[in-house]
């Protein structure tokens, strides 16, 4: 059984006070601080501008955040034990004890006998020594918390420390400070390798990629991890310094290098272990500046790697339309993209950004339906300084002059305020942006590609769209079939559950289920399929996936409009209209036996046929021959 941070810190402290009865140290001992002149202190911190910067960044907000109210005093050291830089509040140090908390001095166990720095030094782990626990009598009146930072070659590099009065409550002060020394040591990786390496932050779940605890990989643009943390170490279950991504995941290495950034990413290890990861391009390449707002200017993406080979598993509709954008992306024509909502718009256009000879360059997403109408103009044309109540001191780029030698994407560009479709037009006629506040004009150089799945043409009817624009945009316009089109939804089925599920699942869902699947009308499309499987895997909980582990709500859309109506309004409708079940129930008018009240009687009883009949008031043969009917069985 693994041991506590506070058992191993216990252990740690009585093999200090090993250590210091074997130096010979005396408990009423007053040790010798070194005499550091200006000069050896500078060339001291000289040396540790990295650590220093980084420790800034990440303890002083902190501090302020969370420390501010309570006497402690935190303290920086390098891995030689010398204080290199201290913060909080100095009464937490009776005045004799000042000269040790300035930088300078120096804390090692051979000088200052069993301490929070020094026994972390020499555990290379994270310790709290109480008051009695320091074997100086003369640091009796301390409780000090410290924890070791390493480098990217997991060599201690300094000790993090929080000093505070012994009197005050200890609450958690060994867990703050072993977090705060991974933040220094995530931001101190971060600092060294961003501008030039990949890095694929990894955790158990999507939703916690900022916490300091995630592990963190630092790849070459060939797939061979340069770097990482020691949680990744520790997540992976192996050393995966100079290890190809391809021996880590099942996911092939390009992959997962060329999905897009701030979309989550569902890994497998080797072992079989599902990790939720998020992939950080160099910065030198990066798709969008770290000023700009996030939430607003991109889209989410499925988690499906963005590249021309699983773009489509057959339909050659698909793949048409994919290899006709790329060639005339490439010759400088704009791309139109429509189709209905959740078919895969977005992936395809990072498919085309990673496939064009721009793909070093960014890729900047900006959803035109998410930005507030008053805010769509400085945020995609940028602005001056002062240009306007609230605007930035250093003013702002704008999103346009972000994608400059690269390729800008405007999803929903149909919900554009038609005040800032004028500015767009002369941006694309004349390649030239005007900052708002500005005089000046600023030339760009990009490639367009837009989105939407209203039809620009009913809006430029009813005057909300220029007719200008929309002829400037559609160089070449191409509409992404829905899901219940697709010639392979079958293999696009069963690849998606094949990213998702479970490593004792089967590889391959049972036939009947996907016949289920595939029969549906999917009006989400692939969207909608992601998060149903997603749900059921989950409900699934390690089992194969059974038609009772379907979401409720997915199951209701059975059944639905007849034929007519679908062949009526599925071409070139705005409107979705869902596909019908292929047999009508015999008993049409009675919902006891609609197709949906079927499957939703079916998925409560999991499946049990003689619970469903019985529950339905029917004969088991007449069940068989429904669920037949709707391809369950």
């Amino acid at each position: 059984m693994k041991n506590s941070p506070q058992t191993e810190s216990r252990t740690d402290v009585s093999e200090s006070w090993q250590r210091c009865i074997a130096l010979g140290l005396d408990h009423e001992g007053e040790p010798i601080q070194p005499a550091l002149s200006t000069e050896q202190l500078r060339d001291i911190t000289r040396q540790y501008d990295e650590l220093l910067a980084s420790a800034e960044a990440e303890v002083v907000p902190y501090y302020q955040n969370v420390l501010s109210s309570s006497r402690c005093l935190i303290l920086l050291a390098n891995h030689k034990g010398t204080v290199l830089k201290s913060w909080g509040d100095q009464r937490t140090t009776e005045s004799r004890l000042k000269p040790w908390f300035r930088e300078g001095a120096n804390w090692q166990e051979q000088l200052c006998g069993t301490n929070a720095i020094g026994t972390a030094i020499a555990s290379r782990r994270a310790v709290q020594v109480q008051r009695s626990e320091h074997f100086l009598k003369v640091h009796r009146s301390l409780i000090a918390s410290a924890a070791p930072i390493f480098d990217s070659e997991k060599e201690l590099a300094g000790v993090l420390s929080v000093f505070s009065d012994a009197y005050l409550p200890q609450h958690h002060t060994l867990g703050m400070v072993r977090l705060l020394a991974q933040s220094v040591e995530n931001r101190l990786l971060n600092r060294q390798f961003e501008a030039d390496f990949f890095q694929i932050t990894l955790n158990t779940t999507a939703d916690n990629f900022d916490s300091p605890w995630s592990g963190i990989l630092v790849c070459n643009d060939s797939g061979r991890v340069v770097a990482s943390n020691r949680r990744a170490d520790q997540l992976l279950g192996t050393q995966t310094k100079n290890v190809m991504l391809d021996e880590l995941f099942t996911t092939s290495r390009s992959d997962v290098l060329g999905h897009p950034e701030q979309a989550p990413l569902q890994l497998k290890t080797k072992s079989k272990v599902r990790l939720s990861a998020l992939v950080k391009r160099p910065s030198t390449i990066r798709t969008a500046p770290a000023e700009t707002k996030a939430d607003m200017q991109r889209s989410t993406f499925p988690d499906k790697p963005a590249s021309f080979s699983n773009l489509e598993y057959g339909d050659t509709s698909v793949r048409r339309c994919a290899e006709q954008s790329l060639k005339v992306l490439e010759r400088g024509v704009p791309v139109l993209i429509t189709g209905e909502t959740g078919v895969g718009k977005e992936v395809l256009v990072h498919a085309l950004h990673k496939a064009s000879h721009r793909k070093d360059q960014p890729l900047v997403a900006v959803n035109c339906a998410a930005i507030p109408p008053e805010l769509v103009e400085s945020e995609l044309f940028g602005y001056e300084p002062g240009a306007f109540t609230g605007a930035r001191a250093k003013g702002s780029l704008g999103l346009i002059r972000n994608a400059h030698k690269g390729i800008l994407f405007l999803d929903e560009i149909g919900e554009m305020p038609v005040s800032a479709q004028s500015r767009l037009l002369r941006v694309l006629q004349e390649r030239v942006v005007t900052p708002v506040g500005a005089t000046e004009n600023v030339a760009v150089d990009i490639l367009l590609i837009t989105a939407t799945n209203r039809s620009p043409l009913s809006r430029i009817e009813s005057g909300q769209f220029r007719a200008d624009l929309y002829y400037r945009i559609n160089g070449l316009s191409v509409e992404l079939p829905a899901l219940r089109h697709r010639k392979d939804i079958r293999s696009l089925i069963q690849h998606i559950y094949q990213q998702h599920r479970d490593p004792g699942q089967s590889e391959s869902l049972a036939p009947q289920l996907l016949s289920a699947l595939e029969n549906h009308s999917w009006p989400g499309n692939i969207r909608q399929l992601v998060n149903v499987l997603k749900v059921a895997i989950a409900l699934a909980d390690g089992e194969d996936v059974q038609i009772w582990h379907l979401p409720a709500d997915f199951l209701a859309e059975f059944g639905g409009t007849t034929p007519a109506d679908e062949i009526a309004g599925s071409e070139h409708s705005d409107d979705f209209k869902p596909e019908p079940a292929k047999i009508p129930c015999r008993r049409e008018g009675d919902e006891r036996n609609s197709h949906a009240h079927i499957l939703q009687v079916y998925h409560r009883c999991k499946g049990n046929v003689s619970s469903t009949a019985r529950e339905l008031s029917i004969s088991r043969n007449t069940l068989y021959k429904r669920l037949r009917e709707l391809g369950v069985r």
